[in-house]
């Protein structure tokens, strides 16, 4: 997930939240009292620029409430450390969670803002001592200092990399542990997943390869993957301030959006009990 400016634009999200938990997730607020399917995710799944994102899409398809509970710049992290997760995911039908980038993770090597995860705080002495030559009070976002780190040295990078690999799998892997019912995985991006993810570039999400999503299989009910190229299915539907639309230019636009629902759809029917199943 890239770094997505957080400044007026021409759509109301109608931020809300929900008891025991500290984030803010897109609206409307749903009755958690009901049937209902859980999306979780980052900006993508959030619909920033997107007046009707792939969880809407879903709602009114399935006949059934989608709570969104995507977050702008979240990690996988924003959704473990919250304390009301484990009872907004308790009675979910399934959860559908968006693949996000391994970058914004906390790990042995450096910490995360543990909400808005996409946010550096502070390199670990093994970090230090890794980089002796890096002054680490300069970065405020993960993927700049990556990229940094990177660019310096690829070879010590690698180590990085493959920390927070690991960490993606075992964080991915609680987090599953923690849905009582069956989960979908989505990837939606400008790439179907990669062999090999060993640069710091703006493709989402960042760092994470096929052999990642593989370890996740023995968790998952499923998975969908939407490869959405950039400028065909990237963009938005509303009028933007000039501003936003660079960021707007990078996300998934609304036939990306069409497709991701499209695509979970059918396996969701399957999922549900027949009662709650509206073909």
């Amino acid at each position: 997930m890239q770094h997505v400016p957080t400044g007026k634009d021409c759509l109301d999200y109608s931020p809300c939240g929900y008891e025991g938990s500290r984030l803010q997730f897109r609206g409307p607020c749903r009755d958690l009292q009901r049937d209902h399917v859980i999306c979780i995710g980052s900006t993508e799944t959030y619909g920033r620029f997107i007046s009707a994102p792939w969880p809407d899409l879903l709602d009114r398809e399935l006949g059934l409430d989608c709570v969104n509970l995507g977050v702008v710049n979240a990690g996988i992290d924003s959704f473990l450390h919250d304390p009301g997760l484990s009872q907004i995911l308790a009675g979910a039908k399934a959860v559908v969670i968006q693949a996000m980038g391994a970058h914004n993770l906390s790990n042995r090597y450096y910490s995360v803002h543990p909400r808005r995860n996409d946010r550096f705080l502070s390199a670990s002495p093994t970090l230090a001592l890794l980089y002796p030559e890096v002054d680490f009070t300069e970065f405020h976002f993960t993927r700049h200092m990556l990229s940094r780190l990177h660019a310096i040295c690829e070879k010590r990078s690698a180590a990085v990399f493959r920390e927070l690999k690991s960490a993606w799998i075992a964080r991915m892997t609680a987090l599953c542990a923690l849905i009582p019912g069956p989960v979908l995985l989505l990837w939606i991006s400008d790439r179907l997943p990669p062999e090999r993810a060993e640069e710091i570039g703006d493709c989402e999400p960042l760092l994470v390869t096929r052999e990642m999503l593989e370890a996740l299989r023995p968790h998952l009910a499923g998975q969908v993957e939407i490869a959405a190229p950039r400028g065909v299915f990237s963009g938005t539907d509303q009028p933007l301030p000039g501003f936003s639309a660079p960021a707007a230019a990078v996300l998934p636009g609304p036939a990306a959006h069409e497709r991701a629902a499209a695509e979970l759809l059918p396996l969701l029917r399957d999922l549900l009990p027949a009662d709650l199943r509206h073909d």
